[in-house]
């Protein structure tokens, strides 16, 4: 373990050294290297889209919240978090995916993120559509066995099949409850809304032992309280937390493939990542930025800072 003084040139490059709209497009302007070897947590992106269903653009996710993370500087003023002054973080860059088949390229994720995890790092995970997550999970289980789930989404994506297909942004959990990937009894999906095909849309979860709370239980209130039960639910179990960006209300994040109105805010956002400090988390990602319908940024923007939040709520993050 490094010490703090060994540790202070792990800093983002800071805005009055370069300008932010110059240097390296790394996130936050962080080192880069082409491995997580010596790290403690790491940023990577998987730029892709085939498995989406509907609007693509996925794929240029990584690339945008990288850009739009540059306004991010390192120190959390709300909750006093400094992770780059106990941690050593870097961007080690993109998966490179097979973006002409869907199934090698969860092949490939597993593998990548296999070699990120036998070097001791965390990985937090720049998206790229939801499918993602299932081969993320494949490898998060293979180092520390079923986790824990916080999935914060508009849409459950627990479908059998989209489209004759059994691996689509639409069918990761199913895949991983299949799998034995998760500790179902201790899996939360927050912000589930809109319409469906049945009245049961959102049962097939709440069959496996999920915890479903659908956005309408979350409008007009802080869901601090809920993050309270949740920690106290999950405990010390390894935790894993995917976030769509599709979960937050379109008024906020546009730039995204399937919105659906009546979602949540960004200080609610802001309420459950940063309700998982203290938690035993595992891993995480930002899911589903998809820049050709984010004409302003905003929505690279807020996946950024959901992301740099959730690397300050990794274990040994803060002093405090």
């Amino acid at each position: 373990m490094n010490t703090i003084a060994e540790r202070s040139l792990n800093q983002p490059l800071g805005g009055n050294q370069m300008p932010r709209f110059a240097g390296d497009a790394t996130m936050m302007r962080l080192p880069g290297q082409e491995s997580a070897e010596g790290l403690d947590a790491c940023f990577v992106g998987i730029p892709m889209d085939i498995g989406t269903s509907n609007r693509a653009g996925t794929r240029f996710g990584p690339r945008a919240i990288r850009a739009e993370s540059s306004m991010l500087r390192p120190f959390n003023m709300a909750t006093g978090a400094a992770p780059f002054s106990h941690m050593q973080v870097a961007d080690i860059g993109d998966v490179a995916i097979n973006t002409f088949d869907l199934k090698k390229t969860v092949d490939i994720i597993t593998r990548a993120y296999g070699g990120i995890l036998d070097c001791g790092a965390v990985p937090l995970t720049l998206g790229g559509d939801h499918t993602l997550t299932y081969p993320v999970l494949r490898a998060i289980a293979a180092k520390h066995g079923p986790v824990a789930l916080i999935h914060v989404d508009a849409h459950a994506d627990t479908n059998d099949v989209m489209f004759g297909e059994k691996i689509a942004h639409g069918t990761p959990f199913r895949r991983a409850v299949e799998d034995g990937l998760l500790i179902n009894n201790k899996v939360f999906q927050i912000g589930l809304r809109g319409t469906g095909y049945a009245p049961d849309d959102f049962d097939w979860g709440r069959n496996q032992g999920f915890s479903v709370v659908p956005a309408e239980e979350c409008w007009h209130k802080s869901l601090s309280p809920l993050m309270a039960d949740i920690r106290a639910r999950i405990g010390d179990a390894p935790v894993y937390l995917t976030y769509d960006i599709d979960s937050l209300d379109p008024a906020f994040a546009p730039g995204t493939g399937t919105v659906e109105i009546g979602g949540l805010t960004t200080i609610q956002g802001l309420e459950i990542v940063r309700g998982c400090a203290g938690l035993n988390l595992v891993g995480g990602d930002l899911v589903e930025v998809s820049p050709p319908y984010d004409p302003s940024g905003n929505t690279a923007l807020i996946g950024a800072n959901l992301l740099y939040e959730m690397l300050c709520v990794l274990p040994g993050a803060s002093s405090q």
